[in-house]
């Protein structure tokens, strides 16, 4: 290998990534190889709990809502000085347009926030009380999260100003070059029922035109009369989450006012949706709710959340016939979790998960890759796992996702009352500006933005392995022609790595130092710093007929 020249910044090389629809030697028509043709495959998603980010107006606070049952920071004291808190902390829209810089920087390209319906104005006083590190109890909490709808058509008062509504907001970010996810539920409403006396919005629901269409009227779901009471007909006369009504997603009533709820937003600007508690509700609602989300809106790119490890259980929703809606990786994160919190880790634990071939997805490439959110632990790894973690996920196949904060390693290890969802603030964002595993991130997510071969290319992989991972990411259609040979070390010391298997020969460019490289038949080699990453890409089509084969074989098998 012989260094050519140095480049200046990577984002100088852009302009390398071009494509041709045939191969210029022979004028002969390009065998097509991808992972996904799925556009959305392009983005990198932070993900930010809206009321938990920063708080860009605090005249939407409403400190004193809720009178005898307050619902404004709720703070749930722990050992040790630790807090949690379940009330409203001020995030708004105006903080994350405030960050627009601060997200874009680090290479992101979407965000998904909580979601932005109206929930109650009080505390709940029903169910058991929570308190720090407390689980599957609602009891003195708020719907700070937007978990909790009374009006899936109208926006919580906490997030939008006087002068912004959730469409300037949109719009704000489409400016700016993102895409928004709104985050939907379909499975339930508010918390309904224990509570010592009925308390405004807490098992009703509105609609567009602010008309009580259903009230749980405080009974436990085996009293309800569905059959009798027309307030009734919205809830399954069973429980399903703790104390949350359980809607009935095959009654027309509800499949409408529920769908026509998400084709409002879309109208307001969102752009995908990701999908709460999938698993939650029947496969027929979904493939019914996609048709005609997509019948409008062709292409409409939907992920759901079925929080299970099982690959082959989640991967149900994925198929066309049940909606054919993409997951959040869950079996990988588990795995992404194992292999970097822990220093003398294999990175052959993340290979099964892959399902490059003979798997059970319609499609992994199209699946949302993580390892923490707001509904379990954040990653108790050190700096450097972090940095490992991000190295991968941005660069093995799916979309990545990356929880507000986890850039900085904020409240690393708390659950959801332990920290997980505490508030950040502007303060902490200022000053995570120059931490290193923000500048990292920044790195392999600004490459990961430039290079298709990255975005949607086939996963090929080379060898995963002790502290390791080689692989090839390839796409070759009319779009982009790119091969991008990945090598990742987790290890606390530089590693030589080789691969001298498919690797053509000629120029290519290394993406984190910017150099060009001369590649002769013996492949690559390279020194991989610890807990660093290498990116060589060439571009053009494959010269290799083996090569080409061996990923046509693969992708048939996908």
């Amino acid at each position: 290998m012989r260094k050519l020249f140095t480049l200046g910044a990577v984002a100088s090389a852009v302009i390398l990534g071009g494509c041709q629809t045939t191969d210029s030697t022979m004028n002969a028509p390009v065998a097509h190889i991808y992972g996904t043709q799925e556009p959305f495959a392009k983005e990198a998603v932070y993900f930010v709990m809206t009321d938990r980010f920063v708080d860009g107006d605090p005249r939407n606070n409403f400190e004193q809502q809720g009178g005898d049952h307050p619902s404004w920071s709720l703070r749930l004291e722990g050992p040790d000085g630790k807090f949690a808190n379940a009330g409203y902390m001020g995030g708004d829209f105006k903080g994350i347009l405030q960050n627009i810089d601060y997200i874009k920087d680090m290479g992101f390209s979407a965000i998904w926030i909580t979601p932005v319906l109206d929930n109650p104005d009080q505390g709940f006083t029903g169910d058991e009380p929570i308190s720090y590190g407390g689980m599957f109890k609602d009891g003195g909490k708020s719907g700070y999260h937007g978990y909790w709808a009374t009006n899936f058509y109208k926006a919580d008062e906490h997030l939008v100003s006087d002068d912004l509504t959730v469409s300037d907001f949109t719009s704000a970010m489409h400016d700016a070059g993102f895409k928004v996810v709104f985050d939907i539920v379909a499975n339930h409403g508010t918390p309904s029922w224990t509570m010592p006396e009925d308390q405004p919005g807490y098992g009703e629901l509105y609609d567009r035109d602010g008309n009580l269409v259903a009230d749980h009227m405080n009974l436990p779901p085996e009293s309800l009369d569905p059959e009798n009471e027309p307030l009734h007909r919205f809830f399954h006369p069973y429980p399903d989450l703790v104390k949350l009504s359980n809607l009935n997603e095959h009654h027309p009533d509800v499949q409408e006012y529920l769908i026509n709820s998400y084709l409002y937003w879309i109208e307001q600007g969102a752009d995908a949706f990701r999908i709460d508690t999938i698993r939650h509700v029947s496969h027929d609602f979904w493939r019914t709710m996609s048709d005609r989300i997509r019948a409008e809106h062709p292409g409409f790119y939907m992920f759901g959340e079925s929080f299970q490890y099982d690959a082959n259980f989640i991967a149900q929703h994925t198929q066309p016939k049940n909606g054919g809606i993409s997951v959040l990786d869950f079996p990988m994160q588990k795995a992404m979790v194992s292999v970097f919190e822990n220093a003398d880790s294999d990175f052959a634990t993340l290979a099964d998960t892959l399902y490059l071939t003979h798997g059970p997805y319609h499609n992994p490439y199209e699946l949302t890759t993580f390892y923490d959110n707001h509904d379990m632990a954040r990653m108790n790894a050190s700096d450097e796992g972090f940095i490992d973690a991000h190295n991968w996920l941005f660069t093995a196949r799916g979309i990545p996702v990356v929880y507000q904060g986890s850039e900085f390693g904020y409240m690393r290890g708390t659950s959801e009352h332990q920290g997980n969802r505490n508030y950040i603030g502007q303060a902490r964002l200022d000053a995570a500006v120059s931490h290193p595993i923000r500048s990292r991130l920044s790195q392999i997510a600004g490459i990961r933005q430039a290079l298709p071969a990255l975005q949607r290319g086939l996963q090929y992989n080379v060898r995963l392995a002790g502290h390791e991972a080689v692989f090839f990411r390839v796409v070759q259609d009319d779009d982009a022609q790119q091969t991008a040979l990945v090598m990742l070390n987790k290890s606390d010391s530089p590693l030589v790595m080789v691969a001298d298997t498919f690797v053509e020969s000629g120029k290519w460019k290394e993406w984190v130092t910017g150099e060009d490289v001369t590649v002769s038949e013996q492949g690559i080699t390279a020194t991989v710093p610890a807990h660093g990453v290498r990116v060589f890409v060439k571009n053009g089509t494959l010269q290799s007929a083996d090569f080409e084969q061996a990923l046509l074989t693969q992708m048939a098998r996908q």
